[in-house]
């Protein structure tokens, strides 16, 4: 239970009672980030639902600011900054740290950040057309089963808050977690796109930026997300 709420409060902004907790608490947390993510899908789905009692297009905006809310724009923040980076990765790996490191973000994270948030509400949008809304709890669950492949299968690009996950990541873990989910295909067949988002992903991270960190963390959420909306509008 503490490694739950070390999740929850890491990656939410939920009122939670502070616990004590050694590094290797912290490292294991990372095995209940789907735990939290769940989280998130909820206060997300409620809010969209109470937003289409009045109008889906309400639904879809009040659906967007819950979950920004929810994660205090924690992965977005890391959209950014890998925007940023991606944009001085041909600097050189010095100048890519150093964008990283720096704390201001760039014309790059700005755009990256903004037609983001743009491309999310006209998915919700178009989810909440055609999918009841109590769906969308899936997709931060299923979206946060990321972190845990990408620090199994990536370099670390440095030492940092990201890499302190690494000792509590586990292939056992992603197992249970997907088996957890396969219950939901047949009413939710889209969400196997994420067998493909999460290689993905990791490949254009060892390929752009050289390796993994928070900041990549947080931008493969946000868009491995995404990539779930976008598969629950196609799906037939």
């Amino acid at each position: 239970m503490r490694r739950l709420v070390l999740a929850l409060q890491f990656l939410t902004r939920l009122p939670l009672p502070a616990v004590s907790a050694t590094e290797q608490d912290f490292a294991a947390a990372i095995r209940w980030f789907p735990a939290a993510g769940l989280a998130v899908g909820g206060v997300v789905a409620a809010a969209a639902w109470a937003g289409t009692r009045i109008d889906r297009e309400l639904g879809a905006l009040f659906g967007l600011v819950a979950w920004v809310a929810i994660t205090g724009a924690l992965h977005l923040d890391g959209l950014g900054d890998i925007a940023d980076a991606s944009g001085a990765a041909h600097a050189g790996r010095e100048r890519l740290s150093a964008v990283l490191a720096d704390p201001h973000i760039g014309s790059f994270g700005v755009t990256a950040i903004a037609l983001h948030l743009v491309a999310k509400l006209v998915l919700l949008d178009a989810a909440l057309a055609r999918e009841p809304a109590w769906l969308l709890v899936l997709v931060p669950a299923v979206a946060r089963l990321g972190p845990l492949v990408w620090t199994l299968t990536l370099p670390p690009l440095h030492e940092g808050l990201g890499s302190r996950f690494r000792a509590g990541a586990a292939w056992w873990p992603v197992v249970a977690w997907s088996a957890a989910f396969i219950p939901a295909l047949p009413v939710a067949p889209g969400l196997a796109i994420a067998l493909v988002a999460f290689p993905l992903w990791g490949r254009w991270l060892r390929a752009r930026i050289g390796g993994l960190s928070g900041d990549g963390h947080g931008a493969g959420i946000e868009l491995v997300e995404s990539a779930l909306l976008c598969a629950l509008v196609a799906a037939p």
